[in-house]
């Protein structure tokens, strides 16, 4: 399986984000969301979703080579859908050397807190904004 294609700008110097899901479908479909509604000249922003034969699942080998295609070393901020997948980044940051210096899991809805992350890192936010913003996504009221 190739590695993550970069879409959506130039990572020099903005925060990376990566949206890790147990489905490729769902973090590809998310990452699509989001660069729509952030508009031209994103932040890179990838998918690592599933597991590398195509299943479900979530796969440290595919968030690792997201995680550095994304790193444009501002900072790479992780927001993730379930809990294994908590627990794979969780781990690969404890591990300390698989994922680039700077990166960050936030603590945030998986889809308002995308779009919130990418506005933010397109417009120049360092990874503290960004995760700043990702994590008030959970007080979008919906009522």
């Amino acid at each position: 399986m190739s590695g993550p294609v970069r879409t959506g700008g130039d990572a020099s110097g903005r925060v990376g984000i990566v949206l890790v899901s147990h489905s490729a479908a769902v973090a590809a479909s998310v990452a699509e969301l989001a660069r729509g509604l952030a508009g031209a000249d994103t932040a890179p922003i990838l998918p690592a979703g599933g597991t590398p034969d195509g299943g479900l699942g979530t796969s440290a080998e595919l968030i690792t080579e997201a995680a550095k295609a994304a790193d444009g070393g501002a900072g790479v901020a992780l927001l993730v859908d379930l809990g294994s997948a908590v627990l794979t980044v969780k781990a690969l940051l404890a591990e300390g050397d698989e994922l680039p210096e700077g990166a960050r899991l936030v603590d945030a809805p998986f889809v308002e807190g995308a779009v919130a992350a990418l506005v933010t890192a397109s417009a120049g936010g360092d990874l503290a904004a960004v995760t700043a913003a990702a994590a008030e996504a959970y007080a979008y009221r919906k009522e």
